[in-house]
């Protein structure tokens, strides 16, 4: 058991501060019953209700989760390996024909945020293969896993707090499954994310990013928000590319989205 005596950057989310006494993470899954009543606690206190509290509860540890955050060998490759590993030829392919299919979508988005059709299938590409695969693992148990894990504990504590208040207000199911680190919808946003930047694009009351038109809202507010710039180029050493840093930290990801961006532009 290790304690955690800092706040969990509760800038991440749109909630109060989380308390200072916060439940202890483990470097292993023994423990995982038992600190989930201790979580409970910290969670009411950052106002999460009782349906989220109830998803807390109904939660498993999730090894699958650990396995993956062990293993992430990918962003070690280079640059060619790893765009040649992601299928970049085919999400350049297949990101042209998306936007000669529906080029009006697409062009409303970039009017309404700045942020070019290119940027956003690739990132849409990159993240699903445009909504083919969004994970087969529950939000709620791995993003708990990696809260109550002592690896990244501090990191991923705001967003297991925000996936329970995504559950409390009915915009996430908790039973909904996405990603092994609890990314979530078309573009995998973490929880923490959803609450700060979603956007309910096709104006059902709720952010869901199972909803294509609310990912790519999403995604477009979220890289506009970060700093995006209109108009500015978005290839190293551009204005916008150190947008595009700030959606993912692993250097040969953030080229290959700007390379496959312009690409898919033409």
């Amino acid at each position: 058991m290790r304690p955690r005596f800092a706040l969990r950057l509760a800038a991440v989310l749109s909630a109060t501060a989380l308390p200072a006494l916060a439940a202890p993470c483990y470097d292993t899954g023994a423990q995982y019953e038992q600190w989930k009543p201790r979580f409970a606690q910290e969670a009411r206190a950052a106002g999460v209700g009782e349906r989220g509290i109830q998803a807390l509860m109904n939660s498993s540890y999730a090894q699958s989760t650990i396995n993956a955050d062990r293993n992430q060998k990918s962003f070690n490759y280079s640059l060619d390996k790893f765009m040649e590993v992601r299928g970049a030829n085919t999400i350049v392919s297949q990101g042209r024909q998306k936007l000669a299919s529906n080029p009006g979508f697409y062009q409303s988005l970039e009017q309404a945020y700045g942020v070019p059709a290119g940027v956003l299938l690739a990132i849409h590409g990159m993240e699903t293969g445009f909504g083919n695969f969004m994970g087969d693992s529950p939000v709620v148990s791995s993003i708990l896993t990696l809260a109550y894990d002592c690896r990244r504990s501090d990191f991923f504590t705001p967003h297991a707090i925000a996936a329970l208040q995504l559950v409390d207000r009915g915009a996430m199911s908790a039973n909904s499954v996405g990603a092994r680190h609890g990314e979530w919808g078309h573009t995998q946003f973490l929880p923490g994310n959803v609450v700060r930047y979603g956007v309910d694009g096709n104006g059902d009351g709720r952010a869901d990013l199972t909803n294509l038109t609310d990912a790519l809202a999403s995604t477009a507010n979220f890289l506009r928000q970060k700093g995006w710039q209109p108009g500015a180029g978005y290839q190293q050493g551009q204005p916008n590319y150190r947008v595009i840093q700030e959606w993912n930290a692993a250097g040969v990801y953030q080229q290959a989205i700007a390379i496959m961006a312009a690409q898919i532009e033409g």
